[in-house]
């Protein structure tokens, strides 16, 4: 149990995708949801930056190993915590574990230590593992496809130790080619315009003809 020194502590959470949007509405909802409920926000975590970006690499991941159990994370609704249904899961699934309740204002969602709760976080957590599976299968399928027309994999010569914005979503990238998501789509989703997307796809040595049959 905690002691009176470290109680529990609520945390206001907020993500702008971009420099244009501003942080003051999701800050003010969350406050007056505060009034309401008589809450005090011990800290705020603001941050600019896309929801497709890996929670970890967030400051989002800074707070989710901070919290302890009872603390309380407050945001605007649950696509502030990520912008894919996977994402979401996982981050809900580790804060169940962890012991740390998530609120939302807009959404009303309640993740508590409740029952339903912890079913959901069973639910979350096994549909997560499901999910990583099906994806690891459909990539190796997806480029024993590609090797099987000749299309050379891999970065090109001379770029053996580059790094590029879209590499740690490769594997999303290629589920979606498979299942035919049209290329600027699959670009905006990534939040890169379409030409950086082909010129990405250009680079790994992907081609089109296997996806687009």
């Amino acid at each position: 149990m905690r002691t009176a020194r470290s109680k529990m502590k609520n945390y206001g959470y907020i993500r702008v995708s971009t420099d244009k949007q501003t942080v003051e509405n999701q800050r003010y909802e969350i406050s007056q949801f505060c009034k309401q409920q008589n809450l005090h926000i011990d800290g705020w975590i603001e941050e600019t930056i896309s929801g497709t970006k890996s929670y970890d690499k967030r400051a989002l991941g800074k707070l989710l190993k901070k919290v302890a159990s009872g603390d309380l994370i407050i945001c605007s609704e649950l696509s502030r915590l990520g912008r894919n249904l996977f994402m979401i899961m996982e981050i809900l699934s580790l804060c169940m574990k962890k012991g740390c309740r998530v609120w939302t204002v807009k959404d009303g969602y309640r993740l508590g230590d409740d029952i339903q709760s912890k079913v959901l976080a069973f639910a979350f957590g096994l549909s997560a593992e499901i999910e990583r599976d099906l994806i690891s299968q459909r990539t190796k399928e997806a480029l024993a496809r590609l090797k099987k027309d000749g299309v050379k994999l891999g970065r090109p010569c001379g770029a053996k130790n580059r790094k590029y914005r879209l590499d740690e979503q490769e594997k999303v990238i290629l589920r979606l080619l498979e299942q035919g998501v049209n290329k600027r789509e699959i670009a905006r989703r990534c939040c890169v315009s379409p030409n950086t997307f082909y010129n990405w796809l250009k680079r790994k040595g992907f081609g089109f003809k296997e996806f687009y049959k």
